[in-house]
C-alpha cells in the first residue's frame, strides 16, 4: 500500500510518524493502554457501560486447563478462540461447527481437539500477543454477520472500523473478508477495505491488495452503494467508546450480528492508516478540524451528529486507469 499512500501524500494523508507523534503520543496516555490491549478488560468495561460485546464462554490461562477443553467446548456448537493481547487478526481461530470432538473451521477445514489444544498452547506461549509475552486464550461467541454483506464478503465476518478522535468519529470503513484473507477482516492479510460516507453510512470506494477496486475479488459483486443499517446508532456507539477506553485517538471495531445487532468487537490504541486508502480521503485535515475546537460535546449523540455534518463525503477522486476486472492499476489523480 506504500505506492498508493505516496499518491495521496500531497493531499494531507496522515503518515505513521505523524500519527505516532502528533496523536497517539499526545492523546493516548500509556496507563490507559490496557483498556484496549487486553480484550478481557475491554469486554468487562463494555459490559459495565451497557455496550454489547460477543459473549465470553471461557478463558484458558495455564497449560493444565487445556485438558478441560472438551468439557469447556461441549456446550457450544460454534465459537471463536483468540489471544487476549493479540493484534492484526493474528491467532484468531473461528470454529463454525463442532460435533463429537470434531471441529469445522470457518475455512471449511475439519480438525480435531488436538489441533484446538495446540492452537491454545501457542496463544499461552505468546506466539500471537503484542510483544511476544505470555498470554491468555479467550473463547467467545461467534458472530453471525448480517446478511446484507453476503454478496461482498467471503468466509468470515466483516467489521466496521471507525477512527474516533476526542470522542468524535472522523472516518470509517467496512473490512470485507476474502478467500485470500482466510475469512479474516484484516487488510494486510488480504481483506477488502471499503470506505463509508460518514453522513449516510453507504459504502463508497474500496482498496484491496495495494489496488483500488470496484468489486469484491471473490464474489464479483460491486462494493459501492451498500447501506449500513442504523448508521446513526452505530456512529453513536463508536463515540461512546471514547469514554470506555479513555483514549483521545482510538480505533473502534464493530460487527453487525444477524440476531443481536451491533457489537463492539475490540478497540485499538494504534489503528492503522489504510482507512485513508479505502476512502480515498486524507485523515489529517479531519483530525486538525477537531483538534482546533476548544471543546467538543459531552453527549455521544451530539458527537455522532457532528461527524455526519462535518465529514459527509463528496464524490471520490478518479483513478487514472481501471482494468476490465474493476481493479484500479494506477495511482490516484491529484
Amino acid at each position: 500500500m506504500i505506492r498508493l499512500f505516496r499518491g495521496l501524500r500531497h493531499s494531507g494523508v496522515l503518515g505513521m510518524n505523524e500519527r505516532n507523534a502528533d496523536y497517539i503520543m499526545l492523546y493516548n496516555l500509556r496507563r490507559n493502554y490496557p483498556f484496549v490491549d487486553d480484550k478481557l478488560i475491554t469486554k468487562q468495561r463494555a459490559e459495565r457501560a451497557g455496550i454489547r460485546v460477543p459473549q465470553l464462554y471461557a478463558t484458558v490461562e495455564i497449560e493444565r486447563q487445556i485438558r478441560k477443553l472438551p468439557r469447556l467446548l461441549a456446550e457450544h456448537d460454534d465459537f471463536v478462540i483468540k489471544p487476549a493481547h493479540g493484534s492484526g487478526g493474528n491467532g484468531i481461530l473461528v470454529v463454525a461447527e463442532s460435533r463429537n470432538d470434531n471441529y469445522r473451521l470457518a475455512s471449511g477445514r475439519l480438525v480435531g481437539i488436538d489441533h484446538i489444544s495446540h492452537h491454545i498452547s501457542n496463544i499461552l506461549s505468546g506466539m500471537h500477543s503484542l510483544g511476544g509475552q505470555p498470554d491468555k486464550a479467550v473463547i467467545e461467541q461467534r458472530v453471525i454477520f448480517d446478511p446484507l454483506f453476503e454478496r461482498i464478503s467471503h468466509g468470515g465476518v466483516p467489521d466496521i472500523r471507525t477512527i474516533v478522535f476526542r470522542g468524535v468519529p472522523v472516518m470509517a470503513m467496512v473490512r470485507l473478508p476474502t478467500r485470500g484473507s482466510d475469512g479474516k477482516a484484516n487488510l494486510h492479510q488480504g481483506a477488502v477495505g471499503a470506505g463509508l460516507d460518514m453522513a449516510t453510512g453507504r459504502t463508497t470506494t474500496a482498496v484491496w491488495m495495494d489496488r483500488f477496486t470496484d468489486i469484491h475479488p471473490d464474489t464479483g459483486d460491486p462494493i459501492a452503494g451498500v447501506q449500513i443499517p442504523e448508521w446513526n446508532d452505530l456512529l453513536e456507539l463508536s463515540a461512546r467508546c471514547h469514554a470506555l477506553a479513555d483514549l483521545g485517538y482510538l480505533g473502534v471495531d464493530i460487527v453487525l450480528d444477524r440476531n443481536h445487532g451491533p457489537m463492539v468487537l475490540e478497540l485499538n490504541a494504534r489503528p492503522g492508516l489504510s482507512i485513508q486508502l479505502a476512502n480515498r480521503r486524507p485523515l489529517q485535515p479531519r483530525l486538525q478540524r477537531i483538534e482546533a475546537m476548544e471543546t467538543v460535546p459531552v453527549d455521544p449523540a451530539r458527537r455522532a451528529a457532528m461527524a455526519r455534518e462535518l465529514f459527509g463525503e463528496e464524490e471520490p477522486p478518479p483513478v487514472q486507469e481501471v482494468g476490465g476486472s474493476g481493479v484500479a492499476t494506477a495511482e490516484p489523480v491529484p
